[in-house]
C-alpha cells in the first residue's frame, strides 16, 4: 500500500455517541479532550488512534464551525490518524500541489495541504483524486506554490499540535476526492446527515489507500 503515515501500530477509535464516555468530556477543552484520546491509544498499546469514515460524530459539537440553522454537519468524509505532534506525513502517489491554506477557525483543519494525483489507479477507475491533509503544523505550508511537483513517498508535511492544527488533540485528517467542486485550499471534511449520499459520491474510502485491519 502507499506510505501516507507510519501505522506499524494502530488502534480504532469511536467517536460516535456509542461512546459514553465522550458524555464525561468537556470537549471544548482540548488538553482534556488530548489526554483522554492519547490515554485511549496507550492504554491499548498503540502508537497511533484511527477512525472513522463515514462515522456519526458527536464530538463537532465542540465547535459553532459545524453548527447550521437548519442542519448541524457531523458525518466524518475523511480517516483520522491520532499521532503525536510532528509525526511526518508523506505523498501516497506522485502529485502537483493543487492548493493550501491555513483554515484557522476553532475546530477548523488549520493548516491544509490539497493534493492533485493523475494516473491509472488500481483500487478506482478515475483517473483523478485529490487527496487533503488537515491539521498540519503551520510550517509545514513553507515553500509550497500551485503546481509543485511532489514525488510518492516523499515527506509532505508533519502532524499539527493544538491551537494551531484547529485546536484538536494532534492528528491527521486524511480525505480522498475525486471532485474539488471549485474549491481550493478546503474541502468539507463533516457533512450533515442529509449530504451524505451526495458526499460518498465524491469522497471515496481513504482505506481504499491506507488499507487497514
Amino acid at each position: 500500500m502507499p506510505k501516507v503515515i507510519d501505522l506499524n501500530s494502530y488502534t480504532w477509535l469511536d467517536f460516535t455517541a456509542n461512546n459514553k464516555e465522550l458524555e464525561t468530556l468537556d470537549l471544548e477543552n482540548t488538553a482534556q479532550f488530548s489526554e483522554y484520546v492519547f490515554n485511549k491509544i496507550a492504554d491499548a498499546g498503540a502508537k497511533m488512534g484511527v477512525g472513522g469514515y463515514m462515522e456519526p460524530r458527536v464530538i463537532y459539537r465542540r465547535s459553532e464551525h459545524f453548527s447550521s440553522e437548519t442542519e448541524a454537519r457531523c458525518t466524518h468524509l475523511g480517516i483520522d490518524l491520532w499521532a503525536e505532534a510532528e509525526t511526518p506525513i508523506y505523498a501516497p502517489f506522485d502529485a502537483i500541489v493543487h492548493s493550501f491554506q491555513n483554515n484557522n477557525n476553532f475546530g477548523d483543519y488549520g493548516p491544509t495541504i490539497i493534493l492533485e494525483h493523475s494516473q491509472n489507479f488500481d483500487f478506482t477507475s478515475h483517473r483523478k483524486l485529490y487527496t487533503l491533509y488537515g491539521h498540519l503544523t503551520l510550517d509545514s505550508l513553507d515553500g509550497l506554490f500551485e503546481g509543485k511537483m511532489i514525488k510518492k513517498g516523499e515527506k509532505l508535511a508533519k502532524i499539527g499540535n493544538f491551537p494551531i492544527n484547529g485546536d484538536w488533540p494532534p492528528h491527521l485528517h486524511f480525505q480522498v476526492m475525486t471532485d474539488m467542486m471549485g474549491m481550493k485550499g478546503d474541502f468539507p471534511g463533516v457533512c450533515a446527515l442529509s449530504e451524505k449520499e451526495k458526499y460518498q459520491q465524491v469522497c471515496l474510502d481513504p482505506n481504499l489507500i491506507l488499507g487497514l485491519e
